[in-house]
């Protein structure tokens, strides 16, 4: 597909790549007023599958009761195009795609990134997924591997020929360790899906610390926000979907002292909250895992480690995300 040939501007800061509707005339125009400058462009490491639409706005402003999302293929690549939208483009674009989609940044055939809508079940489009993380992730206390294990059994499951897991979690990580550990493991695994699962480590204080002097979380987020952009920007560049699993509930009653440790409920809602909106604000993935077990400690071996059936309720939650 051609450029229409129009300058792309300060005025028009956003490439969003379109593989459907949207490089339809006909529906830019409906949604822009004008068509948009256009320039061709392919995406690598995907292929497409149909997805049913429901919403009647907009299959009376595209005519099609199906549009297309994108599927990792490792072998795959998608050609399309890139629009170069202004600000109120981009939030027409993003009224017109419905609750299925959620933008992401890609990474081009070319190397450029751009914005692009991709399935909203993050786990659903994954072929290869690499898990780091803390000993919650790790699976201990379970013998069967934990919420990981379960996900890596259905996920192979599905289709042995080119579905991967690979946990590479590691007990008593915080996200410092995670963001610094990760880089060099992802190069053999080709991951098109990062998930991290890690931060309760780091809500953690000494025991010898009183109260009055109990570091404040707050004082360690700009820490975190570091580290979770040296993550994405190490998801991006394997083009790599990356996906914050937040923390899950514990049972403070039972963590005094967990090996010199204090874990508090309180600093981890702080945790879970800041993980979130970290992930609002940068269009990451966040899946939300404190509800499953909150306020139920029969489902703990030791306040903060899940027992295998508390894995088994993480895994429901998580299963939620990729189908």
């Amino acid at each position: 597909m051609k450029g229409h040939g129009t300058a792309v501007t300060e005025s028009r800061p956003h490439a969003l790549f379109c593989f459907g509707t949207l490089m339809d005339p006909q529906v830019q125009t409906t949604l822009f007023g004008r068509t948009v400058p256009t320039t061709t462009a392919s995406l690598a490491g995907h292929t497409t599958r149909p997805l049913t639409i429901t919403d009647e706005s907009v299959i009376a402003t595209s005519g099609r009761p199906e549009h297309l999302t994108l599927v990792r293929d490792f072998g795959g690549t998608v050609e399309g195009a890139v629009l170069h939208l202004t600000d109120q483009e981009l939030a027409a674009a993003d009224a017109y795609e419905v609750d299925d989609y959620a933008r992401r940044r890609v990474v081009l055939t070319s190397g450029r990134t751009a914005w692009a809508y991709l399935d909203a079940r993050p786990l659903r489009p994954a072929a290869r997924i690499v898990i780091v993380g803390d000993s919650i992730a790790y699976g201990r206390c379970d013998p069967q591997g934990g919420w990981a294990g379960h996900l890596a059994a259905t996920h192979i499951a599905s289709n042995e020929n080119s579905h991967r897991v690979f946990n590479l979690a590691i007990p008593g990580s915080t996200l410092a360790d995670v963001a610094q550990q990760t880089p060099p493991l992802l190069v053999p695994r080709h991951p098109d899906t990062l998930v991290v699962a890690a931060g309760i480590n780091d809500s953690a204080v000494p025991v010898a610390a009183p109260d009055t002097q109990m570091p404040h979380l707050a004082d360690h987020l700009a820490s975190l926000a570091d580290h979770l952009a040296s993550l994405a920007a190490t998801a991006q560049r394997h083009n790599a979907r990356m996906v914050v699993v937040g923390p899950s509930w514990l049972d403070e009653t039972r963590l005094d002292d967990y090996e010199g440790l204090r874990f508090t409920t309180a600093r981890a809602l702080t945790l879970r909250v800041t993980l979130q909106a970290w992930c609002e604000d940068h269009h990451i993935d966040f899946i939300d895992m404190w509800e499953p077990l909150r306020d139920q400690p029969h489902q703990f071996v030791d306040g903060v480690h899940p027992t295998p059936d508390g894995h088994k309720e993480l895994y429901r939650q998580l299963s939620s995300h990729s189908c």
